[in-house]
């Protein structure tokens, strides 16, 4: 079986280079991603999904299908960009696509259009290798990832799934991994510290008291590779009460917290710093305002996003890693670092929100993420093709000759 899927692999590789780099070229920035849309619509529709389709939020969704269960391994992939200049001065055009050597350039190549195209280019290399599946393949190329904190994708789950009458028992997300196995990370979630009082005057010695308070302990916590707290000056506005001086706050959340809770905590603390120096009130929300998808529609996008684990022991992980292993391409797992406040996967929405076992396996390299002259290498590309039919098929295949795992999920 692995001679077969490496040897029809071969004959992939100048299509999903070439989709690729297209991906690339294809502008996507978050809220704005129909150009891509329209691309990766196109190419799943021409590569013989049996079933290719949008959704009320505008995702792409191709469907392999199997042998008439409702269970479904999603593979998942977002199609949407930050802006270029979230990631400071490129020294190339953003969407060139420039291939130079075996670096594939460009704004979204790890994160995660080198993903996506491996991941909707696994699924062909099943069919063409003509493996049956038991269960269903559906990849999802979803919408308002970066900027509307995986809104796409909780539609997807909400909603689309079950309109298709599919159950996803597992889900592998295309984010940068460099072939790693990853099973989780921290979340951090943004907040806004209120300080109200009669005067301007009050209200900012108040508020620089607070802000000085969470600089310390960001200069503390964090590091130069992860940070723990980001703050931003106080700003001002007039209230009924006089005038309200707000502090935007992010901050780190870890497995065992909660974002309402940190928030209490966070409040209580800028409450005995504020009462040192003026009697003021003081208020902390969690921020949250409503976006308009390409499609035209509105959503509530509330700016946290929980930390997240599957059990290392889980037989996706376990199943995954061997069937990578008996390919020729082992991989370790391992947990995304996510060093900068504001980047997120979908796990957190798979996991604690839908109970869905999730990994990610993506050919991008985290640290090219968010960053200038982003890239993916073409050799991880390809491998990841052939890497995601693995995991596919060793959870939903029907097993052939010198294949080990049993039949059950």
């Amino acid at each position: 079986m692995y001679d077969l899927l490496r040897g029809r692999n071969e004959g992939l590789k100048q299509d999903v280079t070439g989709f690729a780099q297209q991906l690339i070229r294809t502008p996507g920035l978050s809220l704005h991603e129909k150009a891509v849309a329209d691309r990766v619509e196109q190419e799943m529709r021409r590569v013989g999904y049996d079933e290719v389709f949008r959704d009320d939020a505008g995702n792409v969704v191709g469907v392999m299908l199997g042998r008439g269960s409702d269970e479904a391994v999603l593979l998942g992939g977002h199609l949407d960009t930050v802006e270029p200049s979230e990631a400071g001065p490129w020294e190339r055009d953003p969407w060139s696509g420039e291939l130079v050597g075996d670096r594939l350039f460009g704004l979204g190549a790890s994160d995660c259009k080198g993903g996506l195209a491996a991941q909707i280019y696994a699924g062909l290399l099943l069919k063409r290798a003509m493996l049956p599946l038991r269960g269903n393949l559906v990849v999802a190329a979803t919408v308002a990832e970066e900027s509307g904190r995986s809104a796409g994708l909780r539609t997807l789950l909400d909603r689309t799934m079950s309109e298709l009458s599919l159950r996803p028992v597992f889900a592998v997300l295309g984010e940068p991994t460099n072939l790693g196995l990853y099973y989780g990370h921290n979340g951090w979630f943004e907040m806004d510290i209120w300080v109200e009082a009669a005067e301007q005057p009050r209200a900012a010695r108040a508020a620089r008291v607070i802000y000085d308070q969470f600089a310390t302990a960001a200069g503390a916590l964090g590091s130069d590779e992860i940070e723990q707290i980001t703050l931003e000056e106080p700003r001002y506005v007039e209230s009924a009460q006089g005038c309200r001086a707000g502090i935007r706050m992010a901050r780190r959340l870890h497995p065992s917290e909660n974002a309402q809770q940190v928030a209490d905590q966070v409040k209580h603390t800028a409450v005995l710093a504020a009462q040192a120096v003026e009697p003021v009130a003081v208020e902390v929300a969690i921020c949250e305002e409503t976006k308009q998808l390409y499609n035209g529609r509105t959503t509530v996008v509330r700016h946290v996003t929980h930390a997240w684990e599957t059990d290392p022991f889980n037989s996706l992980l376990s199943r995954a890693k061997q069937a990578l292993e008996a390919g020729g391409c082992p991989a370790q797992p391992g947990k995304w670092r996510l060093g900068r406040m504001g980047m997120a996967t979908g796990g957190g929405v798979l996991v604690n929100d839908f109970k869905v076992p999730t990994i990610g396996y993506g050919p991008g390299c985290e640290e090219a993420a968010h960053a200038p002259n982003e890239f993916v290498t073409i050799p991880n590309i390809h491998q990841a093709v052939y890497g995601t039919a693995l995991i596919v098929h060793s959870l939903i295949g029907v097993p052939v000759y010198g294949w080990t795992f049993d039949d059950e999920i």
